[in-house]
Formats: C-alpha cells, structure tokens, sequence
C-alpha cells in the first residue's frame, strides 16, 4: 500500500491580530489562528499531540509541546475536517509559527502531520 496515500493530513491556517488584548508599548502583540485538519488519506486518524515552533521578529524562538489540541484529542475520519482557534503572543509585531501534529492512525501506524510556515502580522505590515 502506498502510505502517502493513506496518511494524508493536510492542515490550513489563517491568522487575525487581536488588538484588544494587545499593547505595543508593553511589546505584547497577541495573534489568534485558526487551524482546518483535513484528512485527505484513506484512513481516520487521531491527533496524538503538537509541536509548535514560535519565532518572533528579533529571532527569540518559543516552543509549545503538549497533548492534542485546545483540550483535544480530535479524530479524523477520511473526508472529515476538524478546526480550532487558539493564540498565541509575540514581543514584536511580526513573527512565525510552524510546526508538526503526531497522528495515529487507525491501523496503529504513527505519523506526523507537517504545519508549514504561515506570518503573524499587524493588518498591513506585510503586503
């Protein structure tokens, strides 16, 4: 069997600044994301844990390990999506995350499911 194709998780992400929580002259810019898991492969899969990598504008690098998601443990069937919306908070305006999902799927096959790099920006610093 081709594993690529049963193990496909595919994860999107979109980013919204939150100004109300945030205060530039305290350095503290707090960001949500919204996270889309898709499962796109042939099996269902549960979310076993996460590794986020956090960089800040001045290079200072966060990592966020823990169990599952927002209190979670999501399992996804073939087809099916799950989504969440948690924060995070930087020291500068601009900065990155990235990061990987433990998967399990339900043939006791353990896998990552990779979260490419996506911006975290003040609304019209990047264009």
């Amino acid at each position: 069997m081709n594993d690529e194709v049963n193990y496909d998780i595919r994860v999107s992400v979109s980013t919204q600044y939150i100004e109300a929580e945030s205060n530039s002259e305290a350095s503290r810019f707090v960001f949500a994301y919204t996270i889309t898991i898709t499962n796109q492969g042939k099996l269902s899969a549960k979310l076993l844990s996460r590794h986020w990598i956090i960089t800040d504008a001045n290079s200072r690098v966060q990592e966020v390990k823990g169990k599952g998601v927002i209190g979670e443990q999501p399992y996804i069937k073939p087809g099916q999506s799950f989504q969440y919306t948690s924060g995070t908070m930087l020291e500068t305006p601009v900065g990155s995350m990235q990061g990987i999902y433990q998967m399990v799927a339900d043939d006791d096959h353990y896998f990552d499911a990779i979260i490419e790099p996506f911006s975290l920006a003040l609304p019209r610093m990047l264009n």
